[in-house]
């Protein structure tokens, strides 16, 4: 994990200078375009408080949502523009382009503290195929480069890679935390460290079981995605979720725990429903006691008992995807149980993003975890080993 011992925005001295900052504020938005959820802003506000009360000059970049090209009004910076300013508690100009004329003239206007936003990074093409012409265009904003968009590190963009090529680069203080904290879960656990993974598919997560079978003391699988690997242990599991595909692979990866003397924990009871509803006629079974017809949506008391005793003995535990379909509450239980569970533990616990961190939040316990990332499909890539392209283009320390 030495690639990612990275510069941050305190080994840089920024008074007096343009600073752009690559921030995630993809937000989401209501009908009548109000934000429904500002964490993403909230998250950045230490990196761009810490710029302003040093004297920086910042130029704020983002995406908002899937524009098709060019600029559309439901995906422009506004009202991410409008949040910051009430949050920072001072005006935040909001260009009306990206480097045109408008974004060149603000930029060039600020004065030491203050903070500006460009409009919607993926108003422009070149943005997704990382343009070196684009990225060059969007670095001459500024003398120093800032990444604290965790979200969107896994992606090669010309705001999170381009622009690293063209300006001392460094990373903020939201990134900083992100691959501290699960930089260390991986290299240097506090242990035994447990991991904990569910969610609908094993083929999202196959790489993320593999990398952590050469790290963890225990793996748990739960949601949809247990059903795979109780059906290659020869189970009948009815209509529950299952990648026929897979099932080799599943195999696999129960052997190779074995093999390296991990525990590898499956659901030995789950709730069954007849149909997929909240409403639906459900019960508990033991896991290899599915009937046939019916379809596995939450795991049982026995498993949430044997997770939480798990998780009690645990020194780390790291969490990705939920255990049930949370989304109905009749099957949010064993989501439920376990995120109380992280949350009473004295663990060092992980929250991947995604799924597993709406849960978190949406159940009231997001205050009582270590560490929630801000980034769903960056922590999955974290988690798997991969090299996140816009932090391995910062600086190292």
């Amino acid at each position: 994990m030495a690639e990612y011992n990275k510069k941050t925005v305190e080994d840089v001295s920024v008074a007096g200078k343009r600073v752009l900052v690559r921030v995630d504020f993809n937000v989401p938005l209501d009908k009548e375009r109000n934000i429904t959820d500002d964490t993403r802003i909230v998250g950045a506000l230490d990196t761009i408080r810490y710029l302003a009360d040093h004297k920086a000059r910042v130029i704020l970049v983002s995406h908002l949502g899937r524009p098709k090209g060019g600029f559309e009004d439901k995906y422009s910076m506004k009202p991410a523009a409008q949040r910051l300013s009430e949050l920072l508690g001072k005006p935040v100009a909001l260009a009306a382009d990206v480097i045109g004329p408008d974004a060149k003239a603000k930029a060039a206007a600020l004065a030491d503290g203050d903070v500006m936003l460009l409009e919607n990074v993926r108003f422009h093409a070149e943005e997704e195929k990382n343009d070196p012409a684009f990225a060059k265009e969007l670095a001459s904003l500024a003398e120093i480069y800032v990444n604290d968009a965790f979200g969107t590190a896994h992606r090669a963009h010309a705001s999170t890679e381009g622009v690293a090529k063209c300006l001392p680069a460094v990373c903020g203080f939201l990134i900083k935390k992100e691959i501290g904290v699960m930089g260390k879960a991986l290299s240097d656990p506090k242990r035994p460290f447990v991991a904990i993974l569910g969610g609908a598919k094993v083929s999202d997560k196959i790489a993320v079981i593999e990398n952590l079978l050469d790290k963890c003391d225990c793996v748990i699988i739960g949601g949809g995605m247990a059903y795979t690997f109780l059906k290659a242990q020869g189970l009948g599991i009815g209509k529950s979720l299952c990648e026929d595909d897979k099932i080799g692979l599943a195999k696999g990866l129960i052997e190779k725990a074995r093999a390296k003397s991990v525990r590898f924990i499956l659901p030995k009871d789950v709730k069954v429903a007849r149909e997929f509803s909240n409403d639906s006629e459900a019960k508990t079974v033991p896991a290899d006691g599915i009937p046939d017809g019916w379809m596995g949506l939450d795991v049982g008391p026995g498993t949430m008992a044997e997770f939480a005793d798990i998780i009690k003995g645990a020194g780390t535990v790291v969490w990705n995807g939920p255990l049930g379909v949370f989304e109905f509450p009749n099957f949010a239980e064993g989501t439920r149980f376990v995120a109380k569970a992280l949350a009473d533990s004295g663990a060092i616990t992980i929250i991947g993003g995604g799924d597993s961190a709406a849960a978190v939040e949406q159940m009231g316990f997001a205050d009582r975890m270590t560490h929630i990332s801000t980034g769903g499909g960056a922590a999955l890539e974290f988690l798997e080993g991969k090299t996140l392209p816009g932090i391995a283009a910062l600086q190292n320390a």
